[in-house]
């Protein structure tokens, strides 16, 4: 007697718009931004400690952005995906005549008050955090360049954050330079050309059920790795 088909096998695989909708259903519902911590911030009821103590482990991310990108860029069999997936390295290491956003994100921790020494020193930061990098780092070492990418899809929520927490660092942390902002500001536009070019490889390569089913369980996970960040950090001053 053969076995009846799971529901998976039995449907076929989602239109792109539907895809794309549950996609963004990911993001909306379960997005860092509504971690209690980041509401806090944008509430401005962050003490200058707990929004200093944010922006070094925040930097324990960004400067694991290129590396997950470059182990990303190397799944890539077709020069020009490689080549399009290269400009993130570039917008986060620099270039030979301009910062990236590395170099940004240390700006904003000069504005705040801390030194670029403490923030590259990887042992102040909370053992959680360093947990949930090191988490995604080898989620994209490991897994299919489908999924890594998929998992990149938080893109899809960041430029609205990035306007929320612009507003709310001038609204209610005067005491920040303006010019520590610069990070936030370059990655309302970054942020969306990046899901844009991060959603057309994953509509592109997710065309069965079961590929779907792995790329949006990709970004839940990504999502949870920002939770979990987050919960680190607010633990950590407790």
């Amino acid at each position: 007697m053969t076995a009846a088909p799971s529901d998976l096998d039995a449907r076929a695989a989602w239109p792109a718009a539907d895809f794309t909708e549950r996609l963004r259903a990911v993001t909306e519902t379960r997005y860092h931004d509504r971690h209690p911590f980041n509401q806090r911030m944008h509430r401005g009821e962050l003490t200058p400690a707990e929004l200093r103590r944010w922006i070094a482990a925040r930097f324990h991310y960004q400067r694991h952005i290129p590396v997950k990108d470059a182990l990303i860029l190397a799944k890539f069999d077709r020069p020009e995906e490689r080549r399009a997936w290269l400009r993130r390295m570039h917008d986060q290491d620099g270039t030979d005549d301009a910062g990236g956003g590395i170099d940004r994100w240390l700006r904003l921790g000069e504005a705040a008050g801390l030194a670029r020494e403490e923030l590259w020193d990887a042992s102040r930061v909370p053992p959680g955090v360093r947990f949930a990098v090191e988490g995604y780092v080898t989620f994209c070492r490991r897994r299919p360049v489908l999924d890594a990418v998929a998992a990149s899809l938080t893109e899809m929520s960041a430029p609205d954050l990035m306007r929320t927490r612009i507003a709310a660092f001038e609204r209610h942390y005067p005491w920040i330079d303006p010019a520590g902002l610069a990070y936030f500001r370059t990655r309302v536009t970054q942020g969306a050309r990046d899901a844009e070019q991060a959603l057309a490889l994953v509509l592109a390569r997710a065309r069965t059920p079961e590929a779907q089913q792995r790329a949006v369980a990709a970004l839940e996970f990504k999502c949870e790795v920002l939770w979990a960040l987050l919960d680190a950090v607010d633990r950590s001053g407790a």
